[in-house]
């Protein structure tokens, strides 16, 4: 049995800006490293500037082992200011895991409701061997995705004010 594929984790909070404006940040691939705990960096590939279905970039991850990593990742949906979705291939080319965030307004104005969630599979990643070996293993990456994925959309909004303006 593959407990693997499909695993998942979400997260969702709410933020001082407009979905607009948070919505220009989380698609600014090229600026992950700076507020990622993991992520260390990405570039928009073949000459793309921006998130269209189809469009590739690269990832760059460096996990606590020490162990770095380059990854193609593929938008699979991108639809201004609500959705931004994207594939991780693996090695094979296969789907190695789904990333995607969702906005709604928030219950103020001038706020947004960032929803974030991860899912696992059908293909490898770092997560799949241990996982396999041992459920604990896969529940703890879970665990410390959704932290990450926490301190990054924190820390994506802490610099900025709902005008887009560094504080």
């Amino acid at each position: 049995m593959d407990m693997v594929t499909g695993a998942q984790v979400a997260v969702t909070l709410a933020v001082p800006m407009p979905p607009e404006r948070i919505w220009d940040l989380i698609t600014a691939v090229e600026r992950i490293g700076e507020w990622s705990p993991e992520a260390t960096g990405a570039s928009w590939c073949d000459g793309t500037h921006g998130p269209a279905p189809g469009a590739r970039f690269t990832g760059r991850n460096r996990f606590p082992s020490g162990f770095e990593s380059t990854v193609t990742c593929v938008v699979i949906e991108s639809e201004r200011p609500r959705v931004f979705a994207w594939t991780v291939l693996d090695g094979s080319g296969l789907v190695g895991s789904t990333w995607r965030y969702e906005l709604r307004e928030g219950g103020e104005p001038g706020t947004a409701l960032v929803h974030h969630s991860f899912t696992h599979g059908p293909g490898a990643s770092g997560a799949r061997e241990p996982g396999q070996a041992d459920p604990r293993a896969l529940n703890g990456r879970l665990a410390t995705l959704g932290q990450n994925m926490t301190t990054t959309i924190a820390a994506m909004t802490a610099g900025t004010t709902g005008t887009g303006e560094t504080r």
